[in-house]
Order: structure tokens, then C-alpha cells, then sequence
């Protein structure tokens, strides 16, 4: 039977849930079961063999339905092969930098190290100008945040393959 995987997101202009979709995508080429799902509609993560979570990050949080998922479901989680990424930073270079050295929400950071995800990345990600609202604009300008799509769909299905290898190589423990 194939490995079932879910595909969890947090999401405010729908620039993440695309990534999750890809994500999934690249799954299923790759022979898997992948279910996409927004992380408040995900229900229980028991019944997969493994699970990838992200969120698009604002002023640097996952939004709270994705940090929600995470708490609620960390003995869960903390009992299989689970992957996060963050969506975030728009503009042109490395992530790393844009994102000024920051890689998860800190409050976070605990319940990742007890479930010991087997990798934790931030990719590029989106920013409509014309879907924002008049604070979300204002926050964006703010931080001097570029208007645009930066992301890299090939990185992106890059580390979605990397899933995919992993979970074919060995048990889903």
C-alpha cells in the first residue's frame, strides 16, 4: 500500500496553500498518496505515514491555524516522519538574509525539537499588493517588503522530491 502523506498549510492570500499544492503534486507524481489540506480542515495527522506542515510567516509567526495544528497534534506528529516549511520572504536573494537570520516562529521552536521534523526550510514566497488589506499594505511597506512572486518552484519541487526519496527508501516509523 502506498504511503499516505499530508500536506497541511497556513495560508492568508493563498501564495503557501499553491506551494502545498505543488508539494503534493510532486508527491503523487512520485507515487505516493497525497492529500493538501488547510491545516484548520486537516484533522487527524495519525491517520498518514508521514507529514509535511507550513505556513506563511508574518512579522515573523505562522499564522494560527498552522500553529494550532502543530500544538495540537505534537505526540502525534512527534511519532512520524513530519517536514516544515515557511513561507515568507519576498525580494530577490537568499532567504536567509532577507529573513535576517530568522528560521522558525520561537515560540515554535520547543514543540519542533520534541517532534524532531526530518527538515525545516523556508522558501520565497508571494505578495499581491491587490489582494492586501489597507494594514497588511501598510506592514509590507513597513518592512520595505517587495510586491511580487518570488517563488522558486524548482527548489520548491526540489525538496518535495527529497520527501518523496525519503519515504520511499524506508518505513514510515
Amino acid at each position: 500500500m502506498d504511503k499516505q502523506v499530508l500536506v497541511a498549510y497556513g495560508t492568508k492570500y493563498g501564495a503557501t496553500a499553491e506551494i502545498a499544492e505543488r508539494i503534493g503534486q510532486v508527491l503523487r507524481d512520485a507515487g505516493l498518496g497525497a492529500e493538501v489540506k488547510a491545516a484548520d480542515r486537516a484533522g487527524d495527522p495519525g491517520r498518514y505515514d508521514a507529514v509535511v506542515l507550513g505556513s506563511a510567516v508574518y512579522i515573523g509567526q505562522w499564522r494560527k491555524e498552522a500553529a494550532k495544528f502543530l500544538e495540537a497534534n505534537e505526540a502525534a506528529l512527534a511519532q512520524k516522519p513530519v517536514w516544515l516549511f515557511s513561507s515568507g520572504p519576498t525580494g530577490e536573494g537568499d532567504v536567509q538574509e532577507l529573513m535576517s537570520g530568522w528560521s522558525f516562529p520561537g515560540k515554535l521552536q520547543p514543540i519542533a525539537d520534541r517532534i524532531g521534523p526530518r527538515d525545516m526550510t523556508i522558501f520565497h514566497g508571494a505578495a499581491d499588493e491587490s489582494k492586501m488589506g489597507r494594514l497588511d499594505r501598510f506592514v509590507m511597506g513597513r518592512v520595505k517588503a517587495a510586491m511580487g512572486d518570488y517563488r522558486d518552484w524548482d527548489t520548491i519541487e526540489a525538496w518535495a522530491r527529497a520527501i518523496a526519496e525519503a519515504l520511499q527508501a524506508g518505513p514510515a516509523e
